[in-house]
């Protein structure tokens, strides 16, 4: 019987390529655009999936007002959180970003762009397997690191890590242990090192600066409520009362003014994809993005299948003489079914398979516009592909199948034979499916065009426009002064007004379009205001051709510019509620400053959000503000362009940093990115 039905499915197919090759085509398509989705559900979904610890381990997300959350907090809090509540296992304060350094072994040199700065224990949070050395002594000290396999193997090739000493940011560090980096996280560093105990010991007096990230290891994940009520009352004594008491008034008072920090845990397991923050260390998954790529798929898939559903139904009145035969013969109605599922079984599988040379060749492709590395390998992956092929089976095989098994003979063979009603209006059905999906596709491609002409061609604030922006290491390491950081920025900024073809040089600690690097929290009367900082050099705004709306700019020519002068944008203007804010006295972070100009607003982060409150000071006025310094901003000629780079780029490279790439790209392009 088989082997019948394998000759009668070859004659077809023979005698029917263009209809074969079509719904062969239609389907693999459809397949392969799902296959997409799922490699992409897969891989964000998989994000701390592995870790034991992902229910017991808390990010503390600090809500600052109705809708901004904070993944940081102060450095006093772990410890106070773990006296007063024995619900809490442990604490571990991480950077909230990774160091891009270069590691030293004897001669050889390797730049690391995943280096995480934790507390000693980062390891029994994130335990990932180690090759050499173990968990417990993986970062015993401040002198210690521990690597990934991959870099072990640049730096040391096949020798044993274990025990050797490499150089980090002029500090001499023992390897402790060799760990696999074959797991995803929120945490994929290419090396640890201890260096954060030292960072919240500085800065443990420190309530109102939220700057690391701190995660929270509780005994039983149900506690979590209780634990967020200790946090609470934790914030209550510590901030909100001293604070109140220095205002003069009682502590709800300053909460009704003011506000409140309310402090919320959110699981390890949930972080990547439903954290309310902006993230860790690892971009966050975009979890509605998500579901629109996987229903869009879902969505092509099942036009295919109506598609290859209204081809087959169509074409099987041309077999209608050969289903009257086969029950003349004997052939039951459920052989007859089995004889079209089988043919439907075998087009599905080639469909499959032709799908995943589509998505293999893709691939690449795709990963690029992911920024991401998935593949073609895994158990879960093929069992829902596996799933997919029954699923085709079932809902594009059943009905065409159905709908022949139900031929009347007799009718066939008088030559009368007419397709019914009922299968007449399912299949105009079909056909106003495909159309209408087909309409939705292009309506919403339109849409999507249309939106990103208008992003790109909004008046964002700013003009980049043949403005290289220069990535800049700035100067490291706890000593550094910052008038030593001020003092090799100068020392370079006057290298480069020397080069032939540059007009203006500038620095700034941010990226348009990346945010601003800190927010903190500034008074004005009963005001209060989450300010985005933005430390700058002067002539910046100017360069930028940022409009000044009331007052002035930044200036050389004013002593104070460098002391307690700052300027405000429009945003923040609003929420001050002051008709003439030029001269008025603010409390930025326990200091006064004072506003002197008023900045047209311009989009610091993307510019589908709205534009948020912005504070811009000069470096010098704040101090660690130099330590944000990673920006040098240049003007050049559009004639001598080429030139003046590859100059600039020889500048750099002989002077500046021998070590690191020279690195740079245009505001504007950079922006669009």
């Amino acid at each position: 019987m088989l082997k019948n039905w394998i000759n009668v499915f070859t004659y077809h197919i023979k005698n029917n390529k263009l209809f074969t090759v079509l719904n062969v085509l239609g389907l693999s398509i459809g397949i392969a655009g799902l296959i997409f989705a799922i490699l992409y559900w897969n891989d964000e979904q998989s994000y701390d999936q592995w870790n034991p610890n992902k229910d017991n381990v808390f990010l503390v997300a600090n809500q600052m007002d109705p809708t901004t959350y904070w993944a940081s907090s102060s450095a006093p809090i772990g410890s106070a959180i773990k006296n007063i509540s024995p619900k809490v296992e442990s604490f571990c304060y991480l950077n909230g970003y990774y160091d891009n350094e270069i590691i030293r072994y004897n001669n050889k040199k390797v730049q690391s762009d995943k280096i995480v700065v934790a507390q000693k224990n980062f390891f029994e949070y994130f335990p990932y397997s180690f090759i050499e050395g173990n968990i417990k002594n993986a970062l015993p000290d401040v002198n210690s690191i521990s690597i990934s396999q991959d870099l072990s193997q640049q730096l040391f090739g096949n020798e044993n890590a274990l025990g050797k000493k490499v150089v980090l940011q002029n500090q001499v560090l023992v390897v402790r242990g060799v760990y696999k980096l074959d797991k995803k996280s929120v945490f994929n560093p290419s090396c640890v090192v201890n260096f954060m105990d030292t960072r919240v010991k500085n800065n443990i007096q420190q309530w109102g600066n939220f700057q690391f990230i701190l995660l929270l290891k509780l005994k039983n994940p149900a506690d979590a409520a209780l634990v967020t009520k200790n946090l609470a009352k934790i914030y209550y004594e510590n901030m909100i009362a001293p604070r109140a008491k220095a205002q003069g008034m009682n502590p709800q008072e300053f909460i009704q003014k003011f506000g409140e920090v309310k402090p919320h845990l959110e699981p390890l397991s949930i972080v990547r994809l439903h954290t309310k923050t902006g993230g860790l260390i690892e971009s966050n998954g975009n979890y509605q993005l998500l579901l629109i790529f996987a229903g869009l798929s879902i969505l092509v898939l099942i036009l295919s299948i109506v598609n290859y559903v209204n081809s087959a139904t169509a074409n099987a009145v041309k077999r209608a003489k050969e289903v009257g035969v086969r029950k003349i013969i004997g052939a039951s109605k459920i052989e007859i079914i089995q004889q079209f599922i089988f043919e439907t079984a075998v087009i599905s599988l080639f469909s499959i398979l032709i799908s995943l040379v589509i998505v293999e060749l893709s691939l690449p492709y795709y990963n690029v516009f992911l920024e991401k590395t998935l593949v073609l390998q895994s158990n879960q992956f093929y069992l829902q592909l596996f799933a997919i092929f029954i699923i085709m089976i079932i809902a594009a095989g059943i009905f065409p199948a159905a709908y022949v098994s139900n031929f009347d003979v007799l009718k066939v063979f008088r030559g009368n034979f007419a397709p019914s009603k009922n299968g007449i209006w399912l299949r105009n059905g079909m056909l106003i499916f495909q159309f209408a999906v087909a309409a939705f596709f292009i309506i919403g491609s339109y849409i999507v065009y249309q939106q990103i002409n208008y992003m790109n061609s909004k008046d964002v604030g700013f003009n980049g426009n043949q403005i290289l922006n220069i990535s800049y290491r700035n100067i490291y390491g706890e000593k550094i002064s910052p008038d030593d950081r001020m003092r090799k920025y100068n020392s370079i900024r006057n290298e480069l007004l020397r080069i032939k073809g540059v007009k203006q040089v500038s620095g700034g600690g941010f990226v348009l379009g990346s945010g601003a690097k800190s927010v903190i929290s500034y008074h004005y009367k009963d005001i209060n205001i989450d300010g985005n900082n933005i430390p700058v050099d002067f002539g910046l705004l100017e360069m930028m051709k940022i409009k000044i709306v009331k007052g002035r700019y930044l200036s050389p020519d004013y002593s104070q510019d460098t002391i307690n002068s700052m300027l405000i944008n429009e945003t923040a203007l609003k929420l001050l509620n002051e008709k003439d804010p030029i001269g008025k006295q603010i409390n930025w972070d326990g200091k006064e400053a004072i506003i002197v100009g008023v900045v047209k607003d311009f989009n610091i982060g993307n510019p589908g959000e709205a534009i948020p409150p912005v504070t811009i000071f000069h470096f010098k006025s704040v101090p660690w503000f130099t330590s944000l310094l990673n920006n040098i901003y240049v003007t050049a000629d559009p004639k001598t362009m080429s030139q003046t780079i590859a100059d600039i780029e020889n500048l750099w490279t002989k002077k500046v940093d021998s070590d690191y790439p020279f690195l740079y790209d245009f505001v504007d392009k950079e922006y669009k990115k």
